[in-house]
């Protein structure tokens, strides 16, 4: 059932989309070669803790970190590890925070140091094409006018589109109906105002194929080429749209 939110549920999704993104703000001060996703992933925990949130993901279906850090050509849901963040690296920093019972859902893909320009423009037109998505939306919309004009972004850019992972609805559940696919279903559902949804391209460098490790979560490029994700929790209003996770 699509959760349409009231007044209030609108303002308590705001207040977690804006500690979503402050905590991105924290982590930006030590995302660098040398740190490992670890000690990100304490730093995340104490941050949100700090704030009064809960880290949405930990515990989560078993999940056992409070962020999912994907590197290179893992596409999501990477587990923080001793592993070290290098130069040449491009990290996706998926973060997931509840503020009193209602949560706000956001990633971003950083360069870190020297990376070539292919790979730059991996980054560049997986945001791009967030943008291209969310300039569809507005009370009445159809969900595949969103699907549509993120994969079609992506083909003219070169990049593959994951259709094994979509976005989705969020508000007091981190996943709620309906699914925001990064790739044209068809799908008719009209958007209506007071929705909140997660809208969240994931894109290959090459192909689109992809597998999961034996650790159940981390989702890895079949071909081994980089991947980069862009998403934040926007809000459906009746003539456009509201992120209320920064940018």
């Amino acid at each position: 059932m699509i959760s349409i939110k009231s007044a209030r549920e609108i303002e308590l999704m705001k207040e977690a989309g804006k500690y979503n993104n402050l905590t991105f703000k924290e982590i930006e001060k030590y995302l660098k070669a040398g740190i490992t996703t670890k000690q990100i992933d304490n730093i995340v925990y104490q941050f949100i803790k700090k704030n009064g949130c809960v880290p949405s993901t930990l515990g989560y279906q078993g999940y056992p970190a409070s962020v999912c850090i994907s590197i290179n050509d893992e596409v999501v849901h990477g587990i923080p590890s001793k592993r070290v963040i290098k130069d040449g690296d491009i990290v996706s920093i998926d973060l997931v925070l509840s503020y009193k019972g209602y949560h706000a859902d956001a990633t971003r893909t950083y360069i870190i140091g020297n990376v070539s320009d292919e790979v730059k423009l991996l980054v560049e037109n997986t945001k791009k094409a967030f943008y291209e998505g969310v300039k569809q939306v507005k009370d009445g919309v159809r969900i595949c006018d969103i699907s549509k004009a993120i994969e079609t972004y992506a083909h003219q850019s070169g990049l593959s589109v994951v259709e094994e992972l979509v976005g989705h609805g969020i508000g007091s559940k981190m996943h709620e109906e309906p699914d925001i696919p990064n790739f044209n279903t068809n799908d008719k559902t009209r958007l209506k105002a007071g929705m909140t949804i997660a809208i969240e391209p994931m894109l290959n460098l090459g192909s689109k194929e992809v597998y999961i490790l034996d650790d159940d979560w981390t989702v890895k490029t079949c071909d081994g080429k980089p991947s980069a994700h862009y998403e934040n929790t926007v809000l459906v209003t009746k003539d456009g749209y509201e992120i209320l996770t920064g940018d």
